[in-house]
C-alpha cells in the first residue's frame, strides 16, 4: 500500500508516517516547514517536499499511484494537494481513519491514552516503562522522544499504545482494550460547542473502551456506572514514585494502576522514577532553561508548581496559542502565573483563524487584565533584547521557563544553536 501524508512533520502526522514504514507500507509526503519530525522521518528514508502545490503529489502518484492521501484537521478544504488528490480519485482520510485500519489490520490490542491534560507525558511513561519491562509494543505519541522515535510499530508487539486526542472527535474512531483518562476540562469549543458536548464525547469515548482508569476528581459521575472501570482516589497520588511535579505523580500512578491491571507486577515505581520525559514536556535544554508545550490555565498552573519544585525563581516567557482559544479561556487567566517572580508574555502565535476570521485579535493588554500578579507582566516580541533578558536571569541563577506551542520553542532552540557556534 502506497501512502501519503500531508503536513507530515505535525505531531499527530508525523509518527503515523513512522509507523506505516514500519508495518511495510511506501510512505512519502509534504510539508512547508523544517520541524524536529521531518528530520527524524528524512533520516528514515521519507522523501518530503516543501511545496504544497499538488505538483509532487501528481508526480509521485504517477511513478507509483497512491492509495491513502492522510491529511490532518489543520489542512485547510481548499489546499491544492488535497483538492489534487480528490481530482485523482484517490482515497482521502483524517489520520486517525489509517491508525485505526493499521491497528486492525495488524490485530493489536489498543492502550489509548485520553484527557485534557497530561496525555502525552502519560503516553510517554507508558512506552518507557513497558520498554524496560521488555515488553514489545508498538505506538505512537504526539512529540519527539529522547527513548524511541514518535511513532513504532513492532511486529512482535501485542500492544498498540496511543496518545488519544479529543481535537475534531478523534478518539471516537476507536474502540480500545483500555482506556487511561488523565484529565477532563473544557476545550476546543470549535468542535465542541457545549462543555456537556465535550462530557458527552469523553462518555462516549468511555462506552467504547472494553476497560478505563481515570480519576475520581474528574467529571466521575461520567464514568462511575460503567463496567470494567479502575477509578483512583486522589490520595493515591502521594505513592513513593520519585517524580517532581504532583501532576506528573498523579500520572504515573495511572500508568502504574494500567501495568498491574495487565498482569506486569514487576518495580514500576523505580522504573517510571527513571522516566526521562518527553521533549517538549518540561524538557530541559541548557543549565536553567527549559521549554514546555503547556498553553491552557491548568497547564500552565501545573507547570509552574512543577518549576517551582527545582526553584523559588521563576523567570517565565509566554506564547498564547490561538486567537480563537484567547477568546474562550481570556476568563480564565487568574492566578495560575503566582509562582512565576517575572512573565514575558509574548503576543499570540495564529492557527487555524480561518475558523473564524472576522473575530479581533486579541493583544496581550486584554489578555492579562486579570491575572492576580500582572504587575509582574512584561509585553515582548521576539528579539535580540528578550534573548539578552534571558541569559541575565540563567547567568543569575534563575531557571526561566520558555512554555507555548507555536513558534517560541524552535524560536529558542535557534537561539540555542547559533550561540553553541
Amino acid at each position: 500500500m502506497n501512502i501519503y501524508f500531508s503536513g507530515i512533520g505535525g505531531a499527530g502526522i508525523g509518527p503515523l508516517a513512522e509507523i506505516a514504514v514500519d508495518a511495510g507500507y511506501s510512505v512519502a509526503g509534504s510539508d512547508p516547514a523544517e520541524t524536529l519530525m521531518t528530520k527524524q522521518l528524512i533520516q528514515k528514508g521519507i522523501t518530503i517536499d516543501t511545496v504544497q502545490d499538488g505538483t509532487f503529489l501528481i508526480t509521485h502518484h504517477h511513478d507509483k499511484p497512491i492509495d491513502w492521501f492522510i491529511y490532518s484537521s489543520a489542512l485547510p478544504d481548499d489546499n491544492p494537494e488535497l483538492e489534487m488528490a480528490r481530482k485523482l480519485g484517490i482515497k482521502t482520510a483524517k489520520r486517525d481513519e489509517l491508525l485505526a485500519y493499521i491497528i486492525d489490520d495488524k490485530n493489536l490490542k489498543l492502550i489509548a491514552i485520553a484527557g485534557t491534560h497530561g496525555k502525552t507525558t502519560t503516553t510517554g511513561m507508558l512506552i518507557w516503562a513497558m520498554q524496560q519491562l521488555g515488553i514489545p509494543i508498538s505506538y505512537s505519541i504526539g512529540t519527539t522522544i529522547k527513548f524511541g522515535p514518535s511513532g513504532k510499530y513492532d511486529p512482535l508487539s501485542e500492544y498498540f499504545v496511543y496518545e488519544c486526542d479529543e481535537f475534531d472527535r478523534n478518539f471516537l474512531h476507536f474502540h480500545p482494550f483500555l482506556s487511561l483518562i488523565t484529565s477532563v476540562d473544557y476545550d476546543h469549543s470549535d468542535t465542541y460547542p457545549t462543555i456537556n458536548d465535550y462530557l458527552e464525547a469523553f462518555r462516549q469515548f468511555a462506552t467504547q473502551s472494553n476497560q478505563i482508569i481515570t480519576w475520581n476528581d474528574q467529571h466521575q459521575e461520567l464514568f462511575r456506572d460503567l463496567h470494567r472501570v479502575k477509578i483512583i482516589n486522589p490520595s493515591e497520588t502521594t505513592s513513593n514514585i520519585a517524580i517532581v511535579g504532583q501532576h506528573n505523580r498523579r500520572n504515573a500512578t495511572v500508568v502504574q494502576a494500567a501495568l498491574q491491571l495487565l498482569g506486569f507486577d514487576q518495580d514500576i515505581n523505580n522504573i517510571l522514577a527513571r522516566f526521562p520525559g518527553a521533549d517538549r514536556r518540561f524538557e530541559k535544554l541548557a543549565d536553567n532553561l527549559y521549554s514546555d508545550y503547556g498553553h491552557h490555565p491548568v497547564e500552565i498552573a501545573a507547570t509552574l508548581q512543577h518549576a517551582h519544585a527545582l526553584s523559588n525563581q521563576i523567570v517565565l516567557i509566554y506564547q498564547p496559542h490561538q486567537n480563537i482559544r484567547q477568546h474562550e479561556i481570556r476568563d480564565q487567566y487568574t492566578n495560575q502565573f503566582e509562582l512565576a517572580e517575572t512573565i514575558y508574555w509574548l503576543p499570540t502565535y495564529l492557527s487555524r483563524e480561518d475558523k473564524d476570521p472576522n473575530l479581533p485579535i486579541l493583544k496581550p493588554e486584554e489578555l492579562i487584565q486579570n491575572i492576580t500578579n500582572k504587575d509582574d507582566i512584561h509585553v515582548v516580541d521576539f528579539n535580540d533584547e528578550l534573548w539578552n533578558i534571558i541569559q541575565q536571569a540563567r547567568q543569575a541563577g534563575k531557571l526561566v521557563l520558555f512554555m507555548g506551542a507555536g513558534k517560541i520553542d524552535s524560536w529558542l532552540r535557534d537561539k540555542l544553536a547559533k550561540k553553541s557556534q
